[in-house]
């Protein structure tokens, strides 16, 4: 129906019925027409409808029925003609009620309801007009798309036959890639179990969660080794129970064998289909942009890239884009693997180094092989030549120890307390010896003025400033050796015996016990026991918060115990030396054995060392006050970093690799924490990047994250304050600069730079005044080719060549570096986003090589991560931009391989000198100092390892 036009009796779509619910009997049966002409229809060539209504005995009005007026007024003339009524005029005459009832009743509720149904008919002409108007538009663009198709139905056709030749030339480029390289494309188990190995351990887990012999969906990421990406696993679930045209919940252990068998199965073709079957959920054989979408979440969800989600619509085009060039609106199958199998056509960034495969075969079968006799000569020459100054420092204070005991051992050995004491008192007073020594060296490892100072002099070229952290470390440990010895023979053994001493061999003692012979209580409550006792006490306390399990909290303790753990115990326990070192003199001046004065030698032993320590303490306490900073800017970045950027005082000069101690006053008024600084000499400012891992640097960021700003329109979402912050930022002190290992990379040919996660901070630095050299190198040469033209064509006066000739011409010795920086978590590129794209913007030579390693991601060929591979060769093909950084440096997945990255870079570089700076973990520590001794045993290159130590 259309709609009537103009009658009291239209009916609208939609519109509820009038009347009452009851069963009242109709009192009349009322039917009515429109009023316009016979012909039943309109003028306008509208539709006319006769409305039925019902009028029961309680005056409700039932609509009964509502037909075309045609209909309704040859139904009506039988009835008439029955009753004998008179024909209808044939035209002209206008249509009358037929029904007498209707004719005659004046009902107030008929009147009204008549009155509503006219606005209702109203209504719905208006309505039933936009419809005509919808219609004719729709059926006029049909009318032309069906014209244009009809015109044109090589379009299609044309679009399809494209993508056919594509798909052809695609199958034999496929044929090119050996097969190997294709299975190691993607995997859904990882590891390198033996599949049959790991189907054990899969029975295992189904024997422990399956219920009532089943296994359900929710459980299988747990039994198939999944749990880190559940989503996924379950995803996999899903997509082979539709494969077997089954939609369960839960699966026996045979049904767990073949989809185990599926998901390991060697045949790519059969890992690929698994893969597309995933992203194909209707399962039509077609993925559309909605379904790459799905997959990309999926694919982000399960390697913890929040970011990725967040653009996944944006990377489902770009795939749309790249793979269905003719519009069809879907991708197929080999198309997928096209992407998969070529993606690193799109880029030459995915190999480290960018060095080509031969060259890594000139490499393998560069590490030559040598004979038994020679290999170990050379690894002893080789061991030698990078440990030789640890060496001879630790034989020359070994040396002096054990002529200090021996010295001391027999001193006493000659004396008459021996054939009183015996063994026990020439053994306690050598270790004594030894105690004195120690006590005096471990302070020098902590003057970090005096090492600074020392590693630009000709002492570096002999003494290994590097390990001054380690020496430290070394010393304490001689020290606990000499404590038990000294005190164990003392409480346990001479002390015993002199009380057990018969009256004749203690009377020649009586000059330094009394005449009384003492008991053991009152050798043990005299000056040198009670100060011996203190001493035990405070090194203990300190020694052992000083170990890494408490340093670093990995010993959890119950309230209030947890206090002991942590930098903050550490620190002030380590404070406990002070009173340490005064009971040393009292001790070593209320000796039993020694009256005379210049034979106790304690003080002798300590002036020197403990002078020059607090000489240093004091020098930095003016200087921190001399150092005044003003905060330029601060920045709270994803994984709890805290970047803080400083003015530099005039006076303070620095070198790349170094750091500096920073106290904040509003977080505690005593504690100096070191951090290396990440801005280049040559900047203006000073910056360090603080993350927050123990409770000083919790309250730190706490501090500045009160003082930060919510982000602004336009800005960062970053929590940030500089000098136009409302809020006073907190004051800050600095004392610096001190020395590393990292400051001296200017004297190697190559760098190798190597920082896990916060430990990268140094390198930025180098990296900085690395590139500002290499530019101002370049302005130099350039210069220096304006100022001599070719002869003949230009004239150089004297005084030009003479001040072109006097300023020396900058020579670097570093040609390459290469910057691997291992992160778990991807918010972390954003601390050093714009040093990494201002580099690889102006290093126009390719000097430095930066690498991103992102371990939350799965490995490179894994099926969890394909996807991810792909979208990243992809938009750095078109808009060179990495996506997981948001840089211009590509970031790898999983865990970099050390020993491809140093056999690269000895095949590289020949014959040259790298050093191999890192910071970091320990564990990773070891890998490379053992990889580095090993290289530097079968190539030519000579690898130098340094660690940052604090």
């Amino acid at each position: 129906m259309r709609g009537g036009g103009g009658g009291p009796g239209v009916a609208t779509p939609g519109r509820p019925r009038w009347g009452s619910s009851g069963a009242t009997t109709p009192r009349s049966l009322s039917t009515g027409s429109s009023p316009r002409g016979s012909d039943r229809s309109s003028d306008d060539g509208e539709e006319l409808v006769e409305v039925t209504l019902d009028l029961l005995e309680d005056d409700n009005i039932v609509l009964r029925s509502v037909e075309p007026a045609a209909l309704a007024a040859a139904a009506a003339a039988g009835p008439r003609r029955h009753h004998h009524e008179p024909p209808q005029a044939s035209s002209g005459a206008p249509s009358r009620s037929r029904s007498p009832a209707m004719r005659r009743t004046s009902s107030h509720r008929l009147l009204q309801f008549s009155q509503e149904l006219k606005a209702t008919a109203s209504r719905a002409k208006q309505f039933s007009q936009d419809l005509t108007k919808r219609f004719t538009r729709t059926q006029s663009r049909a009318n032309l798309a069906g014209e244009a198709a009809a015109a044109a139905p090589s379009g299609i056709d044309a679009a399809l036959e494209a993508r056919a030749q594509r798909r052809r030339r695609a199958q034999l480029d496929r044929t090119k890639s050996g097969a190997q390289r294709a299975i190691r494309g993607l995997r859904f188990i990882s590891g390198g179990t033996k599949t049959s190995n790991a189907w054990i351990e899969v029975q295992a887990n189904f024997d422990r969660l399956a219920r009532d012999g089943y296994l359900s969906r929710d459980d299988f990421p747990k039994c198939i080794g999944m749990t880190e990406s559940q989503e996924f696993a379950m995803e996999l679930f899903d997509t082979l129970s539709r494969r077997r045209q089954m939609q369960v919940d839960k699966i026996n252990k045979d049904e767990l064998r073949e989809i185990w068998q599926q998901i390991t199965d060697n045949s790519f073709d059969s890992r690929l289909q698994i893969f597309f079957d995933m992203v194909d959920k209707n399962a039509d054989g077609h993925i559309t942009e909605a379904e790459v979408k799905e997959i990309i979440m999926l694919s982000a969800s399960a390697n913890k890239l929040s970011r990725l989600k967040e653009q996944a619509e944006e990377y489902a085009a770009l795939i749309m884009e790249e793979l269905d060039p003719e519009g069809l609106g879907y991708i197929e199958l080999w198309q997928l693997e096209t992407l998969l199998l070529q993606k690193d056509t799109y880029v030459n960034y995915s190999q480290a180094l960018s060095y080509t495969s031969q060259a890594l075969s000139q490499n393998l079968a560069g590490l030559r092989k040598r004979s038994p006799i020679r290999k170990i000569s050379s690894t002893l020459n080789y061991y030698l030549e990078d440990n030789w100054k640890r060496l001879w420092v630790l034989a020359l204070w070994i040396a002096i120890m054990a002529g200090l005991f021996i010295w001391k051992f027999f001193q006493y050995r000659n004396r008459y307390v021996f054939h009183v004491m015996g063994y026990c008192v020439t053994t306690a007073k050598g270790a004594a010896e030894t105690l004195k020594l120690n006590m005096a060296l471990i302070l020098l490892p902590v003057c970090r003025n005096t090492i600074t100072w020392l590693r630009n002099t000709k002492a570096a070229r002999a003494l290994p400033f590097d390990d001054n952290i380690n020496f430290h470390k070394t010393i304490a440990v001689a020290i606990v050796v000499g404590v038990i010895l000294h005190l164990g023979n003392h409480l346990v053994c001479d002390f015993p015996r002199l009380i057990s001493s018969s009256e004749i061999k203690y009377a020649p003692l009586r000059v330094y016990f009394g005449d009384k012979k003492p008991t053991y209580l009152d050798l043990v409550k005299g000056v040198e026991g009670i100060t011996g006792i203190i001493m035990v006490v405070c090194m203990l306390i300190a020694f052992t918060l000083a170990t890494r399990w408490f340093r670093r909290s990995l010993v959890k303790l119950p309230r209030p115990f947890d206090k002991l753990t942590g930098f903050n115990a550490f620190w002030y326990s380590h404070h406990l030396f002070i009173i340490v070192y005064i009971a040393l003199v009292i001790h070593g001046e209320c000796l039993y054995l020694i009256h005379d004065w210049y034979k106790k030698t304690t003080w002798m032993y300590l002036s020197v060392p403990f002078g020059l320590y607090v000489g240093e303490r004091t020098l930095r306490f003016f200087r921190s006050g001399s150092y005044s900073v003003r905060l330029l800017k601060v920045a709270i970045y994803p994984g709890n970093v805290l970047t803080l950027q400083m003015s530099k005082p005039p006076t303070f000069r620095y070198k790349s690799g170094q750091y500096m101690f920073v106290q904040c006053p509003a977080v505690s008024p005593f504690e100096w924490h070191p951090f290396s600084i990440t801005s280049a000499p040559g900047d203006d400012y000073l910056s360090i990047h603080v993350r927050q891992l123990g409770d000083w640097t919790r309250e730190l960021k706490r501090v500045f994250s009160a003082a930060c700003e919510p982000p602004v329109g336009g800005k960062s979402g970053l929590l940030r304050a500089d000098e136009t912050t409302k809020k006073a930022l907190p004051k800050l002190l600095i004392d610096g600069p001190y020395g590393s290992p990292a400051q001296d990379y200017s004297k190697y040919d190559v760098l190798l730079l190597v920082g896990l996660g916060i430990g990268a901070t140094p390198f930025i630095s180098i990296l900085k005044d690395l590139l500002n050299n290499i530019i101002k190198a370049e302005e130099e040469e350039e210069a220096s080719s304006d100022l001599y033209p070719p002869i003949g064509k230009a004239h150089v006066d004297l005084d030009t060549l003479m001040r072109a000739t006097s300023k020396p011409k900058r020579v670097l010795k570093t040609t390459n570096a290469y910057f691997y920086w291992v992160t778990r978590e991807q918010g972390s590129f954003d601390w050093f986003k714009g040093v990494m794209n201002e580099i690889a913007e102006l290093d126009q030579k390719n000097i430095i090589e930066m690498h991103n390693y992102l371990t939350s991601v799965y490995e490179e060929g894994d099926a969890r991560s394909a996807l991810i591979t792909m979208l990243q060769a992809l938009n750095h093909a078109k808009n060179g931009v990495d996506i997981v950084s948001g840089t211009k440096v590509r970031t790898h997945f999983a865990r970099p391989n050390f020993k491809k990255v140093l056999s690269k870079i000895a095949t590289k570089h020949p014959y040259a000198k790298i050093g191999v700076f890192y910071c970091g973990a320990p564990v990773l520590a070891q890998e490379l100092s053992k990889l580095c001794y090993e290289f530097n045993g079968k190539s030519t290159t000579k690898f130098e390892f340094h660690k940052e130590h604090f």
